[in-house]
C-alpha cells in the first residue's frame, strides 16, 4: 500500500533488554544467597555436593523461601526457631531420660531400667542417621543426646537402683571407659568440639568412678592425653585446657575422699606417688605444648595461655594444699621438686618459643615452690636469709628469659623480705650484711647483661645499689661496738672506692664518697661526744688521713686524664698591672 511502510526486523518483547542487561547482577544475588544458606547451615561445598542438592542438603521446604532476604530480625528468629530450640529440645529430652533412669524403679529387674536407657540410646542412634540428609542440625543433637543416654544407661548396672545390676566395679569401669572411648571416636569423626568436651569431663567422672589410685589416676592422665590430641585434631583450643582441668578437679576430688560416692570428705594419707602424677599432668601439657604448637611471632593465643595457667597454677596450688594436709612430713621435698619442674618448664617454653607468658608463669611458680620449701624447712628468721639470696638464681634466671617483669618482682619482693626480716629478728643482726651483699651482686648482674635485658633506663640497678647503700652500714652499726663504727664505714667507703678501680664504674666511686659524707656526720655528731677520748683521737685522725688520701687520688686522677678544672673568670689587668 503506497505511503505505508511494513517493517520486517523481528520485534523483541517488552523488557527484554532490561532482563539480559539485568542478568549478571540476578545471577550473582542467586549466588550470594547460595552462599548464605550454606554457611546458615554450616556446610561444605563438598557436604553440599553429597547431598545432592548443589546449595546444601534438602532443609525444611519453607525454609530456602523464607530466607530469601532476611533481615537481622528475621535471621534472629530463624536462628532461635531452627537451632536454639532444637538445642535446648535436645537436652531437655535426654535430662528428662537420665532422670528417668536414676529412679529406684522398686518393682522391676534391676536390669531393666539400663536395657531400657540402652533401647532408647540406639533409638536415638536411628532417628539421627535418618534425619542426617534432611535436618541435619537435629541429627547432630540426637546423636549427642543418644552418646550421653548410652553413658548413663551403663552407669545406671551399678548406680540409683536399690540392688546393682553390675555389683563388681572394675567390670563397670570397663565398660564405661569402652563407652567414652566410642564417643570420643564419634566426636572426632563428625569434628564436634562440644561433643568431645563433654566426653571428656565424662572421663573424670569415670575416673571417680573407679575408685581405685592406679585406675583413677590412670584414667585421669589418660584424659588428658586424649585431650592434648582431640584438641589437635579438631583444631579446638579450649579442648586441652578443659582436659587437665577435669584431671585436676577429679583428683582433688578424689584425694579428698570422694565424696560423690558417699565416702566422708577426708585427707588421703597415701599413695605419695599420687602427687608425682600432678607432675605427670604438666608433662602432658607442656608436651602438647612443643610438639603441637607453632610459636607465632605475635605471642600466645588465648587458649596456650589458658592451658597454662591451668596446668601450671592448678597443679601446684592442689599440691601445696595436699602437701599441707596430707603429706606435711614431706613438704620440703615435694615442694623443691615442684621448684625444678616448673622452672624446667620456663627453659623449655623460652627456648622453644621464646615465650614471654607462659616462662613467667612457670618460672614464678618454681621460685614460689623454691621459697615455700625455704620457709617451712627454715626457722624464721634465718629463713629471710635464705629467701635473700634465692633472689640471686631468681635474677640470674630472669636476664636468661629477658623478663624486667621478673627482675621488678623480684625487687618488690627482696624488699618485703628484708623489711620482714627487720621485723622478725628483733635484733638485727651481722647476718644481715647479706642482704646489701646480694643486693650488689644483683646490681652488678643487671649490669653485665643489660643489654639482654633491654633495660633502657639505670633505675633498676640504681635501686638495688641505693639498698645497699643503706643496709650494709646500718648492718654494721648493728655488728660492731659503737666505738669502731666510723672506722668500719670507713672501710666500706675504702671497699667501694677499690670496687670502682678494678670494674671502672663511677657508681661505686659516689657510693664511697656518700658512705665517707654518713662518717663525717656520724665522727662530728656522736664520736666527738660520746666516745673516750683515745678512740676520739684514733677516728679522727683515720678520718683526716683517709679525706687526705681520697682528694690526693682525685687529684692525681685529673692529671692523668689531662682535665682541669672549670676556669674562673677574672677582670683582665690594667697595663700598668694594677
Amino acid at each position: 500500500m503506497e505511503g505505508r511502510h511494513v517493517s520486517t526486523m523481528p520485534q523483541q518483547s517488552p523488557g527484554a533488554d532490561d532482563l539480559s542487561g539485568h542478568l549478571p547482577e540476578r545471577l550473582i544475588r542467586i549466588e550470594a544467597r547460595i552462599a548464605r544458606l550454606e554457611k546458615y547451615l554450616d556446610l561444605t561445598p563438598d557436604e553440599a555436593r553429597a547431598t545432592g542438592h548443589p546449595s546444601g542438603p534438602a532443609v525444611d521446604r519453607a525454609a530456602p523461601a523464607a530466607l530469601e532476604g532476611v533481615g537481622t530480625g528475621e535471621t534472629f528468629e530463624f536462628e532461635l526457631g531452627q537451632n536454639w530450640f532444637a538445642k535446648v529440645g535436645i537436652v531437655v529430652l535426654a535430662l528428662g531420660v537420665v532422670f528417668l533412669l536414676t529412679l529406684p524403679h522398686a518393682g522391676l529387674p534391676s536390669w531393666l531400667p539400663s536395657l531400657a536407657g540402652l533401647g532408647l540410646a540406639g533409638g536415638l542412634v536411628a532417628v539421627s542417621r535418618q534425619l542426617r540428609t534432611s535436618y541435619l542440625q537435629i541429627s547432630r543433637y540426637l546423636m549427642g543426646g543418644a552418646l550421653l543416654l548410652l553413658y548413663f544407661a551403663v552407669l545406671r548396672l551399678s548406680f540409683f537402683g536399690a540392688v546393682p545390676a553390675l555389683p563388681h566395679r572394675g567390670a563397670l569401669t570397663c565398660l564405661l571407659l569402652g563407652v567414652g572411648v566410642v564417643n570420643l571416636v564419634v566426636a572426632a569423626r563428625r569434628q564436634s568440639t562440644h561433643l568431645a568436651a563433654t566426653h571428656l569431663a565424662l572421663g573424670g567422672a569415670t575416673a571417680l568412678v573407679a575408685d581405685s589410685p592406679v585406675a583413677t589416676l590412670g584414667i585421669l592422665v589418660a584424659v588428658c592425653a586424649g585431650a592434648m590430641h582431640l584438641g589437635r585434631r579438631l583444631k579446638a583450643a579450649v579442648l586441652p585446657g578443659l582436659g587437665l582441668g577435669v584431671a585436676l578437679l577429679a583428683h582433688a576430688i578424689w584425694a579428698f575422699g570422694n565424696p560423690p560416692l558417699g565416702h566422708p570428705m577426708r585427707a588421703i594419707t597415701g599413695p605419695e606417688a599420687s602427687l608425682a602424677v600432678l607432675f605427670l599432668y604438666v608433662g602432658i601439657g607442656l608436651a602438647g605444648a612443643l610438639f603441637w604448637r607453632v610459636a607465632d611471632a605475635q605471642g600466645e593465643t588465648p587458649g596456650e595461655m589458658a592451658v597454662t595457667v591451668v596446668s601450671g597454677v592448678g597443679s601446684y596450688l592442689l599440691l601445696l594444699l595436699l602437701t599441707l594436709t596430707s603429706f606435711k612430713a614431706r613438704f620440703v621435698p615435694w615442694n623443691l621438686a615442684a621448684s625444678l619442674v616448673y622452672l624446667a618448664c620456663a627453659i623449655a617454653f623460652w627456648m622453644r618459643f621464646r615465650s614471654h607468658f607462659s616462662t613467667f608463669v612457670f618460672a614464678m611458680l618454681g621460685y614460689g615452690a623454691m621459697s615455700a620449701a625455704i620457709v617451712h624447712g627454715i626457722a624464721l628468721p634465718g629463713a629471710f636469709v635464705w629467701l635473700c639470696w634465692e633472689s640471686i638464681v631468681v635474677v640470674s634466671t630472669a636476664v636468661w628469659f629477658r623478663s624486667r617483669f621478673i627482675v621488678t618482682a623480684n625487687f618488690v619482693i627482696f624488699l618485703g623480705i628484708f623489711a620482714a626480716y627487720l621485723l622478725s629478728a628483733g635484733a638485727v643482726t651481722p647476718v644481715s650484711i647479706g642482704f646489701g651483699l646480694v643486693a650488689l651482686a644483683t646490681a652488678r648482674i643487671l649490669n653485665w647483661q643489660r643489654d639482654r635485658l633491654e633495660l633502657r633506663t639505670e633505675v633498676m640497678r640504681n635501686a638495688y645499689l641505693a639498698t645497699a647503700l643503706f643496709v650494709i652500714p646500718y648492718s654494721v652499726y648493728h655488728a660492731v661496738p659503737r666505738g669502731l663504727v666510723s672506722l668500719a664505714w670507713l672501710g666500706i667507703a675504702a671497699a667501694y672506692y677499690v670496687a670502682s678501680r678494678i670494674l671502672n664504674n663511677a657508681k661505686y666511686r659516689w657510693m664511697a664518697l656518700l658512705t665517707m659524707a654518713l662518717t663525717i656526720v656520724w665522727v662530728f655528731t656522736v664520736d666527738l661526744v660520746a666516745l673516750s677520748r683515745t678512740l676520739r683521737v684514733v677516728s679522727f685522725l683515720a678520718l683526716g688521713v683517709t679525706l687526705l688520701a681520697v682528694s690526693m687520688a682525685y687529684s692525681r686522677r685529673r692529671a692523668t686524664t689531662g682535665s682541669a678544672p672549670p676556669a674562673v673568670a677574672t677582670t683582665p689587668a690594667a697595663p700598668d698591672g694594677t
